[in-house]
C-alpha cells in the first residue's frame, strides 16, 4: 500500500490548449478511499490515468509513496485499474480471466490458483471459477474484473466509473461489496464517478473536480456542510442548493427576516440554502412571503417550488405543510445555521 501524490500535475490532450486537468495539488492517504467526483469532462478520469501512465504528464509530477513514477511506465507503477467496461476474454473461464495478468507476469500456477481463489471467496464468485463470462450477470462480470486486480495485490486501486452500466439494485449491491473490499484489503483506492450519491456513500474523502480544476476536497459530510465555493454548493446536492444574489447594505445581507454579517469590501453576494433547511408555512408566519409554483412528489420527499416576493429567483422546498397546492402564499423560513453565503466577485465562501 502506498500514498497517491499529485504535485501541479496537469494533462493536456493533443489538439487542446485547455488542460483537462489543471496544475492539481492532492495527496490520497496510505489505505484510504478518495473519490474524485465532478461532472462530465471536469477531469476525473485523466487523474485516473496520470496514476496509471496512460496519459502523459504535461508539467508536476506524480508520486506513489515517495517514488517519482512520472516518467515510469505504466507496467512498472504496480496499480491496477478497473474500467467501466469490464474487458473480459470471452473464450476464458472465470479463474483464468482473473488470473491472466499473474500468468502472464511468470507467476507459478499454484500461486496463481490460490490467488485467485482467494479473491473468489472475497468477491462470492466460487461457484463461478470455472463458467465463462457469458454466462454471468453484469454484477458478476464486474466483480470479475475487481478480482481480477485484487488478485494482483497492487500498491493501489484505480477505478473509472465501475458501476455505470448496472442497474439500480446490482449498483448498490455492488457499491457496498466495493467498500467493504476496500477497508478488508486495506488498499489505497481512488475511485472516480460523476454520481454524487455514489461519492457521499463510498469515500473517506471527496475530491470535488469542476472542468479540471480541484474545487475542494474533504469528508463527505464537510463538503456538503462546508462548501468552499459556488461551484462546489451548486454542484453538490439532491436536489441542489437554492443559490440567488443579494445585496450587502452597511456591512449586512438581509434574507427571511434574518440579518447576516458580512467582510467588508463585498457589496454583493450569493446566498445558499439548501431545500432542506427551508421550511414552508402559513402566509401569515415569519420568514420571507412567497406563492408556490408547483407541488412536487418524489420517492425522496415533498417539494415545494416557491417564488418569493422581491426576488427574481424560485426556490426549492423540501418541508412542506400538507395539503399545499399551487397558488397559495406562504412563507419560507430558512435554518439560519445552514446559510451560506458566498462572494459574488470570487465565489470563495464567507
Amino acid at each position: 500500500m502506498s500514498s497517491i501524490t499529485f504535485e501541479q500535475a496537469s494533462c493536456l490532450y493533443p489538439g487542446s490548449d485547455v488542460p483537462a486537468l489543471d496544475r492539481l495539488d492532492l495527496r490520497v492517504r496510505d489505505g484510504e478511499m478518495l473519490v474524485l467526483v465532478g461532472p462530465p469532462r471536469s477531469g476525473k478520469t485523466s487523474a485516473l490515468r496520470l496514476i496509471a501512465g496512460l496519459e502523459e504528464v504535461a508539467s508536476g509530477r506524480i508520486l506513489i509513496g515517495e517514488r517519482d513514477v512520472t516518467r515510469v511506465p505504466p507496467k512498472d507503477r504496480d496499480v491496477a485499474i478497473v474500467f467501466q467496461n469490464y474487458a473480459l476474454y470471452p473464450h476464458l473461464s472465470v479463474a483464468d480471466n482473473m488470473g491472466f495478468s499473474l500468468k502472464i507476469s511468470g507467476v507459478p500456477a499454484t500461486e496463481v490458483r490460490s490467488r485467485v481463489e482467494e479473491a473468489a471467496a472475497i468477491l462470492g464468485l466460487t461457484e463461478e471459477l470455472d463458467n465463462r463470462p457469458s454466462s454471468l450477470s453484469s454484477a458478476q462480470r464486474q466483480q470479475v474484473a475487481l478480482g481480477r486486480a485484487v488478485v494482483r495485490k497492487p500498491q493501489a486501486f484505480l477505478m473509472d466509473e465501475p458501476l455505470v452500466s448496472l442497474d439500480p439494485d446490482m449498483r448498490e449491491q455492488t457499491r457496498e461489496q466495493i467498500v467493504r473490499l476496500q477497508k478488508q484489503l486495506g488498499v489505497t483506492t481512488v475511485y472516480a464517478t460523476a454520481d454524487q450519491l455514489e461519492a457521499m456513500l463510498m469515500a473517506d474523502r471527496v475530491a470535488v473536480l469542476i472542468n479540471g480544476k480541484l474545487e475542494q476536497v474533504g469528508t463527505p459530510r464537510e463538503v456538503y456542510d462546508s462548501p468552499a465555493n459556488v461551484a462546489v454548493a451548486a454542484f453538490i446536492g439532491m436536489p441542489a442548493m437554492n443559490l440567488f444574489r443579494a445585496r450587502v447594505a452597511e456591512g449586512k445581507v438581509a434574507f427571511a427576516g434574518l440579518e447576516f454579517e458580512v467582510g467588508a469590501g463585498e457589496t454583493e453576494v450569493q446566498v445558499g440554502v439548501r431545500p432542506e433547511d427551508l421550511r414552508v408555512g402559513p402566509s401569515d408566519g415569519a420568514g420571507l412571503r412567497a406563492i408556490v409554483a408547483e407541488v412536487i412528489e418524489t420517492e425522496g420527499g415533498v417539494y415545494a417550488r416557491v417564488r418569493p416576493e422581491g426576488l427574481d429567483e424560485e426556490l426549492l422546498a423540501v418541508s412542506v405543510t400538507p395539503g399545499l397546492a399551487a397558488g397559495n402564499p406562504v412563507s419560507v423560513i430558512p435554518d439560519r445555521k445552514h446559510v451560506h453565503l458566498f462572494s459574488e466577485r470570487s465565489g470563495l465562501r464567507l
